[in-house]
C-alpha cells in the first residue's frame, strides 16, 4: 500500500477516513491537533490515541514530504530552504525575520509556467503543481523551528515558486487548513496570495467568503511591455485584471496590493510611474515597488536608489498609496528560484551567496 500525506486532507475528509474504519469523530480532532498544532511528525508520539490506530495510521500516511538539501541564512536572521519531495522534484521556501513578524514566502509548483523574464523560477519551464499537503508543510517546517525558539509563524505570503492561481484548489485548501482554529490558527489577514493576474483566479478567489489578502503582481503599466515581462499575463489584458480586482474589492472590502519590480531603463521611468499612477488612481489599492535582485543569467539591472526614489515620490504625487520593499537577505539570494538553480547545477558554494525576496 502507497503511503499517502495526512497533510493533504480537510478535516473532514480525515474524519471521513477515521470513520470508514470504525473510529469515533473525536480522533480526528486529537490528530488534526497533533499534527497541525503541536507541530507533530511521528504517530508514535500520539500518546492519546490507541496504539493499534497509530499502527494503522503509521501504515497508511506519513507526515513530512520534505528533505531538505540545502539551507542558507544571513545575519538578519532570514533563510531559505530547498527542500526535496520524494519524486526527486524541489521547491523553495523562506522565512523572514522583521521586528515581531516572522513571515514564510511559499511555494505552490515545482517551477513556473509564466515564464517571468525577469525571475529565475521562470527560467526552469514548469514540472508539477504541488498538493495541497506540499504547499502546507512549507509552513509547517518553518514552524518546528521557531518553536525550537520560543517563537511562531505570524505571517504567510505565497509568493514563491509557481502561480497559485494555476494549482487554485491546492493552493486553497492549503490556505484554509491552516487558517483552521482547530490547529495552526493562522488568521486569515495574516495570509497574502500574490498572482500574475489570472482574472478566473481572481474572481473565484473573490467569492471564497474568506479575508484573505490579495496581492497582483503588474511590473508595467500597458500591456505590450507587460506581455514582454510576464508573457502568460497577455491572456488577460491590464484592464481584465483591473476590473477582477474591483471584484475583489467589492466583495471583501479588502485593499489589493499591485507588485511592481523595478527594471533599471525598462519600467522605473517617471512616463512609467504616472501611467501607473493613472491605472490605479481612485481605487483601494497599494503599490509595492520591488527593486529588482540581478541574478546569473538575466538580463536586467536593478535602479539605483535615486531613481527607485523619483518613482516612489512621483506615485506619491500622483496620490498612490506606495511603499519600496526591504531587500532582505541579500547575501544569500532569496530570489525566488536561484537557490534551486545553483543547488540543481552544482555550484552551491559557501562563498556565492546573495538573497533577496
Amino acid at each position: 500500500m502507497e503511503k499517502r500525506l495526512l497533510l493533504d486532507l480537510s478535516p473532514e475528509e480525515l474524519a471521513k477516513e477515521l470513520a470508514a474504519r470504525g473510529q469515533p469523530s473525536y480522533r480526528a480532532e486529537q490528530i488534526w491537533d497533533w499534527v497541525w498544532r503541536k507541530l507533530c511528525l511521528d504517530f508514535s508520539a500520539m500518546t492519546n490515541l490507541p496504539l493499534a490506530l497509530r499502527e494503522e495510521l503509521s501504515q497508511r500516511f506519513f507526515l513530512d514530504p520534505f528533505e531538505v538539501l540545502a539551507r542558507e541564512s544571513d545575519e538578519e536572521g532570514t533563510e531559505k530552504v530547498l527542500l526535496a519531495l520524494p519524486d526527486g522534484a524541489s521547491v523553495e521556501a523562506v522565512l523572514i525575520r522583521e521586528e515581531d513578524r516572522r513571515t514564510v514566502c511559499i511555494s505552490t509548483q515545482v517551477g513556473c509556467p509564466v515564464g517571468c523574464a525577469f525571475c529565475a523560477t521562470g527560467q526552469m519551464g514548469f514540472v508539477r503543481n504541488l498538493s495541497a499537503g506540499e504547499i502546507a508543510a512549507q509552513v509547517l517546517y518553518f514552524a518546528r523551528l521557531l518553536k525550537a525558539q520560543g517563537e511562531h509563524v505570524t505571517h504567510v505570503v505565497v509568493m514563491g515558486m509557481g502561480e497559485p492561481f494555476l494549482n487554485y484548489e491546492a493552493t486553497l485548501k492549503a490556505l484554509n487548513n491552516l487558517n483552521d482554529a482547530r490547529g495552526f490558527g493562522l488568521g486569515a489577514r495574516r495570509i497574502t496570495v500574490s498572482t500574475i493576474g489570472v482574472v478566473p483566479g481572481i474572481l473565484r478567489f473573490a467569492q471564497e467568503g474568506r479575508q484573505y489578502n490579495l496581492a497582483i503582481s503588474l511590473h508595467a503599466p500597458d500591456d505590450q511591455l507587460r506581455g514582454e515581462l510576464v508573457p502568460l499575463a497577455a491572456r488577460w489584458p491590464i484592464s481584465q485584471v483591473l476590473a477582477a480586482a474591483e471584484a475583489y474589492i467589492a466583495a471583501t472590502a479588502r485593499r489589493v496590493t499591485f507588485e511592481y519590480v523595478l527594471l533599471r531603463g525598462v519600467n522605473d521611468g517617471l512616463k512609467h510611474a504616472r501611467a501607473l499612477a493613472s491605472l490605479l488612481r481612485g481605487k483601494l489599492a497599494h503599490v509595492n515597488l520591488i527593486p529588482f535582485n540581478p541574478a546569473p543569467g538575466l538580463p536586467f539591472e536593478r535602479p539605483d536608489d535615486g531613481q527607485i526614489e523619483l518613482f516612489r515620490r512621483e506615485l506619491l504625487a500622483q496620490g498612490i498609496d506606495v511603499t519600496v520593499r526591504r531587500s532582505k537577505g541579500v547575501k544569500i539570494q532569496a530570489g525566488c528560484g536561484q537557490l534551486r538553480s545553483r543547488v540543481l547545477r552544482g555550484r552551491c558554494s559557501s562563498d556565492e551567496k546573495s538573497f533577496e525576496l
